[in-house]
């Protein structure tokens, strides 16, 4: 019996190593390659490791590891590490059809709260904090750490009677930004006119339409996004100048490179950024976000833009993807004509989440 199950999870194993060893292959560096490797791969075996002396699932828990950073090697993207990896890998374990969903869940809540370390989670998230801080211990034996890092791998190493061997020196990991005086809504504005003026066209070989695909994972993003990447121009314009957002909003039902997870977010209740035209006597401005209402098709939220003007009955716009031509433009439209509304996003917004993360299996 015991033989069976190990043929079984060495299979699910494999399985999982054969996605990551595919991913680092398409990669075009060698030293990327490399890295890759190392981290993954010894952030896998730190967790199998921790799994082993907490009692834990070891194959789970190797899995974890070895997926924790996919979408930055997978894009060489490294803001929200945790909830993009944890999206973007999301669709490829379910299709793999070889986990429960409750293995499914655990391993996407890990991968996903991996950074949150000043916070206690459940037990494989903890066992992905602290595998991860012992990769960068043994492999970047210089690199100082922030006081709550040093505090949990001391711990880490008094559960594992390891000698401590590394230094003190800490270092202020919060940043201290003042966004309050960044008029980020004008930079956002400003960026989108230059970009649509560019006559973008929505096919691989134009180098500026890869730039605004790089941040969806999906291998034949370039295909799927041709013809509707109106939304992606939007988030590629806001992560330039600062408004960071992961690729699906936590527990959203779209990611951000449709239109409805702009409505979505914008509509949540720890952002209200949403409003009709004239609601309360709002009026739109240069840098807001325009959702379309059945534009294009019968379908609601069918487009978006971004405002560089506004007139009594007219708008100029921003757009990737003008009417679903598949090029770029700054043009005028029509205000009363088939707008459902705009996002006015605060210009000192930060991404926060403190909900429980729930993924959509």
């Amino acid at each position: 019996m015991s033989e069976r199950v190990d043929t079984k999870v060495n299979k699910r194993l494999d399985s999982v190593r054969i996605l990551v060893e595919e991913m680092i292959v398409s990669m075009d560096s060698i030293l990327n390659r490399q890295e890759a490797c190392v981290q993954l791969y010894g952030v896998s075996t730190f967790t199998s490791l921790l799994a082993t002396k907490r009692g834990q699932d070891q194959e789970l828990a190797a899995i974890i590891g070895l997926l924790h950073d996919y979408y930055f090697y997978k894009t060489g993207i490294n803001e929200f590490s945790g909830p993009n990896s944890a999206e973007t890998v999301r669709p490829l374990l379910r299709d793999m059809n070889i986990f429960t969903n409750e293995e499914l869940v655990t391993i996407l809540k890990a991968i996903f709260y991996q950074e949150d370390r000043g916070t206690v989670h459940g037990p494989y998230e903890e066992i992905l904090k602290d595998a991860y801080l012992l990769q960068l211990h043994f492999q970047n034996r210089n690199r100082v750490l922030s006081q709550q890092d040093v505090s949990r791998l001391r711990n880490v190493f008094r559960e594992l009677a390891i000698p401590e061997d590394f230094s003190d020196e800490v270092h202020n990991s919060e940043k201290n930004v003042i966004l309050q005086n960044t008029d980020r809504r004008s930079k956002l504005a400003d960026l989108a006119e230059a970009l649509a003026r560019e006559n973008i066209i929505g096919v691989p070989g134009d180098e500026r339409y890869r730039e605004i695909c790089k941040y969806w994972p999906d291998q034949s993003i370039y295909i799927v996004l041709q013809n509707k990447w109106c939304a992606a121009f939007v988030y590629y314009c806001c992560i330039q100048v600062g408004f960071q957002i992961p690729i699906r909003y936590p527990n959203g039902i779209y990611r951000l490179a449709g239109v409805g997870a702009w409505l979505e977010w914008a509509q949540l209740p720890e952002t209200g950024f949403f409003y009709f035209d004239g609601q309360n006597g709002f009026t739109p401005q240069r840098g807001d976000i325009v959702i379309y209402e059945k534009l294009l098709t019968d379908d609601p939220h069918d487009h978006i833009g971004i405002v560089l003007a506004s007139e009594d009955n007219e708008i100029l716009v921003a757009e990737g993807n003008r009417d679903n031509q598949n090029y770029s433009s700054v043009f005028y439209r029509d205000r009363s004509f088939c707008i459902l509304g705009y996002i006015r996003i605060d210009n000192g917004y930060q991404f926060h989440f403190s909900g429980e993360y729930n993924p959509k299996i």
